[in-house]
């Protein structure tokens, strides 16, 4: 019976991140946004979380994957939080997916928000094809500014 039990165990805990599994990084990200008008901010290296790459670092600080993903338990909100925004910056990524299909996927950044740095990614923006942002708000912390390359 506590075989069963361990082997049951192992199967759900397998089959639970299975989704996170296939969840891919971008491979690139551009930032727009107020004193780049001239010019945009290029992010390269793995997209993946947690690959401490220019990349990897902006990944983890947006809260990239909760908002075209989702997760559980669910880090975003519908609504705007309650504060001041500040200056809008805008990361368009490039996420590619499976059969060399390359899809872009746009995430409002607010580093200098009060009380908090925030991310919003619209929900339902299209990527490979027929998939379906998660989006919603993601309160984030100063290292943000940090990966953003913002004072």
């Amino acid at each position: 019976m506590r075989r069963q039990t361990i082997a049951v165990a192992s199967v759900a805990a397998a089959l639970s991140i299975a989704p996170a599994a296939s969840a891919k990084g971008p491979q690139s990200a551009s930032l727009t946004g107020p004193g780049l008008e001239q010019r945009s901010l290029t992010f390269v290296g793995n997209g993946e979380m947690g690959q401490g790459t220019p990349l990897g670092r902006l990944v983890d600080a947006t809260g990239f994957f909760a908002q075209m993903y989702g997760q559980s338990p669910d880090p975003t909100v519908r609504t705007r939080p309650p504060g001041t925004l500040g200056p809008r910056y805008r990361i368009t990524y490039v996420v590619p997916g499976p059969n060399g299909i390359r899809s872009r996927v746009v995430q409002d950044v607010y580093p200098f928000a009060q009380p908090a740095p925030l991310t919003y990614m619209r929900p339902a923006q299209r990527y490979w094809g027929s998939r379906l942002a998660h989006g919603g708000w993601f309160r984030t912390t100063a290292t943000l500014r940090q990966a953003l390359h913002l004072r």
